[in-house]
């Protein structure tokens, strides 16, 4: 029975993936929305829906099923006028990495907004000692910070600079032999050519209970203009007007480039690497909370 199940749930994942192979297409044509005088607002209700997904898929761990999955996913889900989604492959540190950039335009960013989208191989913050062995299904750790992306895609108008997306792979490995933090983002800063005015970096940004602290490795500027746009909208509980942690996340290798980088990020999770890290504990406010706070920053760049 259990050799059977194991079959019918590959050969699904196999039929969802030449679906979504029939799905993808790459983009090319200039960014617009069908009616200049249309507002599309951020949805937390659409980010939540990715969330779940992503979830779905299984843990998107390195070289898994449900991780080559994913570059498949991201193309039918970034399939807006407009934006141009590629693979940058490399190997760093030993470790196979494949970023996806989505980009608005063939300019060099100005902009850059990212998310790391790989789960951790080990819950090992587990209470339960015998789910330590098993990977994080990574909802907030991971998949709300693409969710944000993907609806940022969807959201922007057609007069905004130029952005890329990027969804980092391997930043949640860390502390586990053979592996590191934040390799992905290593990678793709050792790569970069083109250096952007900033970088938004979106961890954990799904949490019902959001209390997002100015991150003490961020860039100070750039942290305050966009803790300042969400106090505008209201959102000033959520985002809070106090220095909290100091962290290693995919900020930190731009930060030591000299690019200012800011790190947006809930680290007061209590499901951080468990198996607890699942959908239900994700909250549509909170994804439209980081959502609109972003697309509101971004709008008022020139």
């Amino acid at each position: 029975m259990m050799c059977r199940l194991r079959f019918s749930f590959h050969l699904t994942l196999i039929i969802i993936i030449v679906s979504l192979v029939a799905m993808s297409k790459k983009v090319t044509s200039p960014l617009y929305y069908p009616n200049s005088n249309e507002i599309i607002t951020f949805s937390g209700s659409r980010a939540l829906n990715n969330v779940i997904e992503q979830v779905n898929m299984g843990p998107r761990t390195p070289g898994s099923l449900p991780h080559t999955l994913f570059f498949l996913w991201i193309q039918s889900k970034i399939d807006q006028p407009g934006w141009i989604v590629e693979l940058q492959k490399g190997i760093y540190h030993d470790h196979q990495i494949t970023n996806i950039i989505a980009k608005n335009s063939n300019e060099p960013p100005k902009i850059i907004i990212a998310a790391h989208y790989d789960s951790r191989l080990l819950s090992d913050n587990d209470p339960d000692s015998k789910l330590r062995s098993t990977p994080v299904p990574g909802a907030n750790d991971g998949a709300s910070g693409v969710a944000v992306l993907i609806e940022l895609a969807r959201t922007l108008p057609v007069n905004v600079q130029p952005i890329w997306l990027v969804f980092f792979d391997v930043e949640d490995n860390g502390n586990i032999p053979g592996w590191e933090w934040i390799l992905g983002s290593r990678y793709f800063v050792s790569q970069l050519e083109a250096i952007p005015q900033a970088v938004i970096i979106l961890d954990m940004v799904g949490d019902k209970n959001l209390n997002i602290y100015r991150e003490l490795n961020s860039d100070d500027a750039l942290t305050t203009e966009i803790w300042k746009v969400a106090q505008s909208l209201g959102h000033e509980s959520s985002f809070l007007n106090t220095s909290k942690y100091s962290l290693i996340d995919d900020h930190i290798p731009f930060i030591e480039a000299g690019i200012p980088s800011v790190n947006i990020i809930d680290f007061d999770y209590p499901f951080w690497h468990t198996t607890a890290d699942t959908s239900d504990k994700i909250s549509a406010e909170s994804l439209e909370i980081v959502g609109s706070t972003i697309l509101n920053w971004i709008n008022q760049q020139k």
